[in-house]
């Protein structure tokens, strides 16, 4: 099968996909702050991400290209992004990279969006050179490596060797470092969550930004299961929840490492214990492919606008004039978590008495 085909036919199984199985982000709770002494009016959502600057903490979140259909999608989702200053990632570039005539299907984001934070995408197989030549292809100001072993394993016509992943990733971040060190490099999985160990392998090798890309969105484990003759139905468990995953960040003991919280970001509420558990910004992919897939652009715009007014209501609910403030808010847990948390030697109380340590936010 053609490039060309199976993005279009991994969308189509996305917009397919129900509703995650999983209580992800559910499973943790802020503790309600009856005297926020706050103002709606005062609260800004702008976040840093490295040495960037975001209006929002909400990032369109790699996707899709490489064929004429997703070229439309692509250029929607710019247009979202360019009206509500968003960063945005394409997908996979392998596909232009290999086939340039399908290099304009990720080149419409950087001409509907010339002034925003657009970033390529690539996968962990790629090479130094290819890693380049994305960046140049859209001129992007970052690039996502993204990891998927056992998307890849379950595609009929996936990689089977990963051999040397870490280290073409460090090659990559060399080579970044070297010729363009205004390109900043995020690792992002895709759907299967992190451990502490690959995240500090990652900051090993030079790796800034972490995208966790938790268990509990789009099921790519599945997704790939629908195009076999013999799916592996077992695999559509595998791996650790956006809020596990965020947690074994935090207990990574990384420093100068800024992490995205993406899978199963639902609403500004998820958005925002996301940012509470440490993560600088939030990724998001279904949620906009389905936006632009079922309503108008006009609707798609006052959508946005909502997820923003959700995470502002938190904010102000909660006393926090800006995102970061959101990680001083006391958060608990379900008995589940708190489990799993035991059994990985990941001490719950940093977050569960946080108001003892501070009267006010």
């Amino acid at each position: 099968m053609s490039r060309s085909k199976r993005k279009w036919e991994h969308i189509q199984h996305a917009l397919d996909e129900k509703e995650a199985e999983q209580k992800g982000l559910d499973q943790v709770r802020f503790l309600p702050n009856s005297l926020p002494n706050m103002s709606y009016g005062n609260i800004s959502l702008t976040v840093q991400l490295h040495h960037l600057s975001l209006s929002s903490p909400v990032m369109i979140n790699a996707m899709t290209g490489g064929s004429p259909e997703t070229k439309q999608v692509n250029q929607k989702l710019a247009v979202i992004a360019r009206e509500k200053k968003l960063a945005m990632a394409v997908g996979s570039q392998m596909a232009a990279l290999r086939d340039p005539a399908q290099a304009d299907s990720y080149q419409i984001v950087r001409r509907e969006n010339p002034d925003g934070l657009v970033f390529a995408n690539l996968g962990a197989e790629a090479t130094s050179d290819e890693a380049v030549r994305a960046v140049e292809m859209i001129a992007a100001d970052g690039l996502q490596i993204h990891l998927n072993v056992v998307q890849e394993l379950l595609m009929p016509e996936g990689n089977r060797d990963f051999s040397d992943c870490l280290f073409r990733i460090e090659r990559i971040a060399e080579e970044l470092a070297r010729y363009r060190p205004d390109v900043l490099l995020i690792v992002k999985e895709v759907g299967f969550g992190m451990s502490r160990r690959s995240i500090r392998q990652l900051a090993d090798a030079g790796v800034k930004i972490i995208d966790l890309g938790g268990a509990g969105g789009t099921n790519f484990a599945r997704i790939e299961n629908q195009r076999r003759e013999k799916p592996l139905a077992m695999f559509e468990s595998w791996g650790t929840s956006t809020l596990e995953s965020l947690l074994e960040a935090a207990a990574s003991g990384v420093g100068q490492v800024s992490f995205i919280a993406s899978g199963g970001i639902r609403h500004g509420l998820d958005i925002a214990k996301a940012l509470s558990l440490g993560a600088s910004a939030v990724g998001m992919a279904g949620f906009f492919l389905r936006l632009v897939h079922e309503l108008p652009m006009e609707r798609c715009l006052e959508e946005v606008d909502h997820l923003h007014h959700q995470l502002r209501v938190a904010m102000t609910a909660l006393g926090a004039a800006q995102p970061r403030d959101l990680q001083r808010a006391a958060l608990t847990f379900s008995p589940e978590v708190a489990e799993w948390a035991r059994q990985r030697g990941i001490v719950l109380s940093r977050y569960t008495l946080r108001d003892e340590d501070h009267h006010t936010l």
